[in-house]
């Protein structure tokens, strides 16, 4: 989706916005208002400014204008740690990742939203529509109380996104039961049958050298079975890792309770789960290897037709059924990722979840204020949302994903909505980015054989230990 360009009006108030002020523009007392908003450089974000450039009027009459900075990924984090710090006030919005929270509510910048909805029975409306999941991770600091500071800007997590015409051919399907006395998954309620041994009998069956027969024709180059996560970038390593240590019945550090992290981040069952996680890496491209698998390496892969499977964030969908971008548009179906099976046979899905809320910042005066939570209302409220989903978006707002048309808008839909059930987070304390740089070092030196699985998070452990013990926030 391509960016607008911004007009020369916001440049003229500049001085205003910076302080969260406004400009008087009519003597009939409206106001030009800008909002400056930090955020990704993608699709969800993207969208967004398109939408409300397009539908948006303001209730209070004035002239209200959304300008987003679109960021890279790769710096997001760094470049809105960088503009708070500093002091600059730039910002009066801000697109964050949950794990953000403790840092930047603690640290001054974030604007607690609690008497603005006990007021405002809208947003008191739209809190009540919100999934509960998105209150008690996304919103809300510390995690799941009844603090809030932000709404959902775009939801996310992850799915298996996979090609049809590999899994559902077949000759392919009878080799694969013949092989693995198991079924090649091809239909949603196969998949849901899929766990990490299957995942991994995946990557071993479908990896082809050139020439070799795939589906109804041959390999044109080396072909892979399965890709995930495995980038030391930002947290994609840890997102995916994490999503094995919880299905396999293990834990991360616990943010609620003052436990040493020793003896649960490096648990028997926690090691056990990052080793088959490696395991797994086998089966993937060689850039796996070399820590540079992030999730838009995964999404490139599968969309120059190089992988059979991948796990990647449903935002990230979208170009993927693209044709103009995409060799694998017309044969690329979504299921809900795997998991673990556990003694009962049933299969533990537990993931990371993805997305992002957005916040107001704590230097805006009311009325900026006060035009900023009507900008959440608008993009909450059900015509912006269905209009979001049908453009490839998700929605967290229970009237949205409860309307049997929510399923129609978009293969992945329903494999979206059923994760909600598994969804759980990393840690939201003021630490969070320490902690998350030394535990991605440290999985990436598993990763590329330097050190164990056990090594790794013996060593991240200890770090947590010391670093939390310093914080106070272990005894």
């Amino acid at each position: 989706m391509q960016g607008l360009k911004l007009g020369i009006a916001a440049a003229a108030v500049t001085a205003g916005v910076l302080l969260g002020g406004a400009v008087t523009a009519t003597p009939a007392q409206a106001k030009d208002i800008v909002i400056n908003m930090a955020a990704p450089d993608w699709l969800p974000t993207r969208f967004m400014q398109e939408e409300f450039n397009r539908t948006y009027k303001a209730k209070s009459g004035n002239s209200v204008k959304l300008v987003i900075d679109f960021i890279p990924w790769p710096s997001f984090y760094q470049r809105v740690a960088a503009s708070l710090s500093s002091g600059e006030k730039k910002y009066q919005m801000i697109v964050t990742d949950s794990q953000w929270m403790g840092d930047f509510v603690e640290g001054g910048h974030y604007l607690k939203l609690n008497k603005y909805i006990e007021a405002d029975p809208e947003l008191q409306a739209t809190l009540a529509d919100m999934h509960q999941v998105l209150k008690d991770t996304a919103s809300s600091y510390p995690a799941t109380s009844q603090n809030f500071y932000g709404f959902p800007q775009f939801p996310d997590n992850l799915v298996t996104f996979f090609r049809t015409d590999l899994f559902c051919n077949a000759g392919e399907r009878a080799a694969f039961k013949a092989k693995f006395s198991k079924t090649l998954p091809c239909y949603y309620n196969e998949w849901e049958q899929v766990d990490w041994d299957t995942w991994g009998n995946i990557g071993e069956f479908f990896h082809r050298k050139k020439g070799e027969k795939l589906g109804a024709g041959t390999a044109d180059d080396e072909f892979y079975g399965v890709a995930f996560q495995a980038g030391k970038g930002y947290d994609f390593s840890s997102m995916q890792i994490n999503t094995l240590v919880w299905d396999y019945g293990g834990g991360i550090w616990d943010e609620t309770k003052t436990a040493p992290a020793a003896g649960v981040v490096n648990s028997p069952i926690a090691v056990k789960a990052m080793e088959k996680y490696l395991d797994l890496l086998k089966w993937a491209p060689p850039v796996a290897k070399t820590g540079q698998m992030d999730i838009f390496v995964i999404q490139d892969l599968y969309m120059q037709g190089k992988v059979a499977a991948i796990v990647d964030w449903v935002g990230l969908a979208g170009p993927v059924v693209n044709p103009k971008v995409s060799k694998v548009s017309d044969v690329t179906a979504f299921a809900q990722s795997p998991g673990a099976r556990k003694e009962d046979g049933s299969i533990s899905r537990w993931a990371n979840i993805g997305g992002q809320p957005f916040v107001l910042t704590t230097w805006n005066n009311d009325e900026v204020v006060h035009e900023a939570l009507d900008v959440v209302k608008w993009w909450l409220s059900k015509p912006t949302q269905v209009n979001f989903a049908k453009a490839g978006g998700q929605s967290g707002m229970l009237s949205v994903i409860n309307d049997p048309a929510y399923m129609t808008y978009a293969p992945w839909n329903r494999a979206f909505v059923d994760n909600y059930q598994w969804q759980k987070d990393v840690w939201h304390i003021p630490e969070f980015f320490p902690l998350l740089t030394q535990q991605q070092e440290q999985f990436d030196k598993a990763i590329t054989g330097q050190i164990t699985a056990k090594q790794a998070l013996d060593a991240v452990a200890a770090y947590q230990d010391k670093t939390l013990k310093e914080a106070g926030r272990i005894k």
